[in-house]
């Protein structure tokens, strides 16, 4: 297979997924001189990038048929299997030398798949998921992890540089699901200690931005802590990522560390909790919501505190 070349105001990108991350993500991509077509079940979840000078395809395969870059960002390893494997899948469409780029947090194992699946047809695939929330997809600074054929890996750096500031290759097909697998092992457990902390401190009588303004900066400073800490202090959980979406990523994580004879009591423990946080009807609220089910534990009504 070819590896083409990638660049702005010749190469015609595709998009399937405009939501919270993927709307700025490809609007990214136009800024850079991109002209793209997008899909998504919802249509009015892309009148913005419409309105922008965006094409509209009915379908993930009429989004490859026009395009020779294909990103697909969607919500979970069933939705990503449907956008590029199914009938009217992106690779349904997709003509040899095109590139499919998931960039889906989702099964490394499907990864693999579609990798296989695409080199029958002579299209490449790449797995690219994704840190930093709707704040990195806004402001264009996400962390990329990627999987794929490190050729075509480095023909996509305009694209990649269009949509984030850390941009690392990480190996073959599955290796950029695996590495974000890691990353939410991270998330989860730092997450914990960032809601109870908060819980402390409003128990024992601080001014919670006073006591933010201390330990943010040192040792126990964290991205969600700066990023999410003011958000829970002030009863903003609106989702930069779906907890609906987190509880899928622990439980790809789990599943492959039981494949790999791996105990992560930690891991486990964090999804148990944000099972809890889903049960109490906060599905679809941002993974800081976990403020709210800690605090129910300790009878603490955190939305009403004076």
């Amino acid at each position: 297979m070819a590896t083409p070349t990638i660049q702005p105001g010749t190469t015609k990108i595709g998009w399937i997924g405009t939501g919270v991350m993927g709307a700025s993500m490809v609007g990214h991509l136009m800024d850079a001189g991109f002209s793209a077509t997008v899909y998504n079940r919802s249509q009015s979840k892309a009148e913005t990038l419409l309105k922008k000078g965006a094409s509209w395809a009915d379908s993930p395969k009429a989004v490859a048929e026009k395009s020779d870059v294909i990103f697909s960002i969607v919500g979970f390893p069933a939705d990503v299997r449907e956008v590029l494997l199914g009938e009217q899948g992106a690779l349904a469409g997709a003509s040899a030398d095109k590139i499919l780029v998931d960039m889906t947090t989702s099964d490394p194992s499907l990864a693999v798949e579609i990798a296989e699946a695409a080199a029958t047809k002579g299209v490449h695939s790449i797995d690219a998921p994704v840190s930093g929330g709707d704040v990195g997809a806004k402001n264009g600074t996400l962390s990329i992890m990627i999987g794929g054929d490190e050729q075509v890996v480095d023909a996509l750096k305009p694209c990649w540089n269009a949509m984030g500031k850390t941009i690392v290759y990480q190996g073959g097909p599955g290796s950029g699901q695996h590495t974000k697998m890691v990353n939410q092992i991270l998330i989860a457990t730092n997450m914990i200690g960032v809601c109870e902390a908060l819980l402390y401190g409003y128990k024992a009588g601080l001014d919670l931005p006073t006591v933010l303004e201390s330990v943010g900066s040192g040792a126990a400073g964290s991205w969600s802590l700066s990023n999410l800490g003011p958000r829970i202090m002030d009863n903003n959980f609106d989702p930069g990522f779906f907890v609906e979406h987190f509880i899928k990523d622990m439980g790809i994580a789990l599943a492959e560390a039981k494949a790999m004879n791996l105990s992560l009591p930690g891991l486990a423990l964090g999804h148990q909790l944000y099972l809890a946080v889903q049960a109490q009807g906060h599905g679809r609220d941002g993974t800081h919501a976990l403020q709210l089910a800690l605090a129910s534990l300790s009878n603490v009504d955190w939305e009403s505190r004076t």
